[in-house]
C-alpha cells in the first residue's frame, strides 16, 4: 500500500532500521518506512544452522533466540540494537582474518521492489542479484527477510595485554596466527598498544568487570577527561593511559557505546596473507608521524585496528582483497564537538594513499567538512 500510494504521489520511499548510523542515507522529504515491526524469526533450521528472519530484527532480539536453538553468528558487530538489513546494508564488521564482514554470512534475501514484487535472491536464485543485495545501502528494493548461515553456539575468552606500536606492526603476521579475533588499540601520542585475542573456549563465563571501573572511571570519568582535553592537549597521553581504552561497559564479542556520542572514520586498506604487516604498518607509522608534525592535532581516543577475510560482495569494503580496517573515534562529551578537522583530513589522506576503501555507515569527511571540495575513491 505504501508503494503504490507512492508511486501515485511521485515519491521516494526509504527504509530505516535500528537508527545507529549516523549516515544520513535513510533520511528523507517523501516516504520513511521504519521497519521495527517486521522483526520476526520466520524459520530455523538446525540441521543447515540457519535462520530466516524479518528484515527489522534487531540482533539483540535475535541473539538470545539463537542461543535456544544451540546457535550463534560467527562474528559480530560492535553494537547489537542494529537491525538485521540494517546491519549487513552497511557492511558492518568486526574483526579475524579468518572471518568475512556480516553480509558474508547472508545466504538467502527477499526484496520487495518498487512494483510490489517479492524478488528472491541467493547463490542459486538471481545470484547477480544476491551478490549486490547483500550490501544493499537501501538501493535496490525493501528487504523483507534475510537468511543468516549460523555456527553452533559457542564462547569467547578475552586476554588483553600491552605492547607497543613497533613491537605489534613488526608481529603482526605472528598474532594473526594466534587468535580468531585479534585486534588491537595503539593510543595515539605515544607507543602505547592493547593486544587484545578473543578465542573460542570451553571454559564456564566469567567476568572481571565492576561497576567503579566501567562506569566511576571507565565512563564518568573519562567523559569528562575527555570534554576538558582540548583545553589541556598534553594530557591526552595520560588520561588515555589512566583510564584505559573503553569507556563503555564491555561483552564479548558485543560491546555497548552507552550514551557516549561519538563520530566515527573507519577505512579499510588491502593486505596480503603472508607478510601483510607492510600496508598496515606504512599507514599507521604515517599516522603517527603526522601527530608528531602537527602539535595542534589532538587524537584524544584509541585507534582501533582490525582485520577481515576478502569476499566477492560488489560495494563490499573487503571486495576481493583482505582488509585491514583503521578506526578512528571522535567523542562528543557532553555533546561538546571536539576539533577534528585537520586530524581526519590528515587520516583520510593516509587511508586514500594506501588504496582504502570506507566504511558506509560511518562519517565521511565530506559530511563532516561541507566546505572542503573532496574526492573519495571509486
Amino acid at each position: 500500500q505504501i508503494l503504490e500510494l507512492a508511486r501515485q504521489r511521485g515519491k521516494r520511499v526509504k527504509a530505516v532500521g535500528g537508527g545507529h548510523s549516523p549516515s544520513d542515507i535513510a533520511c528523507s522529504e517523501d516516504f520513511m518506512i521504519h521497519m521495527g515491526k517486521i522483526n520476526r524469526i520466520l524459520q530455523v533450521d538446525k540441521e543447515k544452522l540457519q535462520v530466516k528472519v524479518e528484515a527489522g530484527i534487531l540482533l539483540s532480539e535475535l541473539n538470545p533466540e539463537l542461543e535456544k536453538h544451540g546457535m550463534a553468528l560467527a562474528n559480530l558487530g560492535a553494537v547489537s540494537e542494529v537491525t538485521a538489513a540494517g546491519v549487513i546494508g552497511t557492511g558492518t564488521h568486526n574483526t579475524g582474518i579468518g572471518h568475512g564482514i556480516l553480509p558474508t554470512q547472508v545466504v538467502a534475501v527477499s526484496l520487495l521492489l518498487a512494483s510490489g514484487e517479492i524478488l528472491e535472491c541467493s547463490e542459486s536464485v538471481n545470484p547477480e542479484v544476491f551478490q549486490a543485495a547483500r550490501l544493499h545501502l537501501g538501493c535496490l528494493g525493501i528487504v523483507v527477510s534475510v537468511t543468516f548461515q549460523c555456527v553452533p553456539k559457542f564462547r569467547l575468552r578475552e586476554v588483553a595485554f600491552p605492547s607497543t606500536l613497533s613491537r605489534v606492526l613488526d608481529e603482526l603476521d605472528e598474532h594473526l596466527r594466534k587468535s580468531q579475533y585479534f585486534r588491537f588499540l595503539w593510543f595515539p601520542h605515544s607507543e602505547n598498544v592493547r593486544i587484545i585475542y578473543q578465542d573460542p573456549t570451553s571454559k564456564p563465563p566469567c567476568s572481571s568487570s565492576s561497576w567503579f571501573w566501567d562506569y566511576a572511571v571507565g565512563y564518568y570519568l573519562l567523559e569528562f577527561l575527555l570534554w576538558i582535553s582540548p583545553f589541556i592537549p598534553m594530557e591526552i597521553p595520560g588520561c588515555q593511559s589512566r583510564t584505559g581504552p573503553f569507556p563503555w561497559n564491555s561483552q564479548i564479542p558485543v560491546r555497548s557505546h552507552g550514551n557516549c556520542q561519538i563520530l566515527v572514520q573507519d577505512w579499510a586498506i588491502p593486505m596480503k596473507i603472508p607478510k601483510c604487516r607492510e600496508k598496515t604498518k606504512e599507514a599507521l607509522l604515517e599516522l603517527k608521524a603526522a601527530l608528531e608534525r602537527n602539535s595542534g592535532m589532538v587524537a584524544h581516543f584509541p585507534v582501533e585496528i582490525r582485520f577481515s577475510r576478502r569476499d566477492e560482495i560488489l560495494l563490499s569494503p573487503c571486495f576481493r582483497r583482505d582488509s585491514c580496517y583503521i578506526n578512528v573515534i571522535m567523542y562528543r562529551p557532553y555533546g561538546k564537538d571536539i576539533p577534528r578537522l585537520r586530524y581526519w583530513l590528515a587520516y583520510e589522506e593516509i587511508m586514500r594513499k594506501h588504496g582504502g576503501r570506507p566504511h558506509w555507515a560511518k562519517v565521511p569527511g565530506k559530511r563532516e567538512f561541507p566546505t572542503e571540495k573532496r574526492e573519495f575513491p571509486k
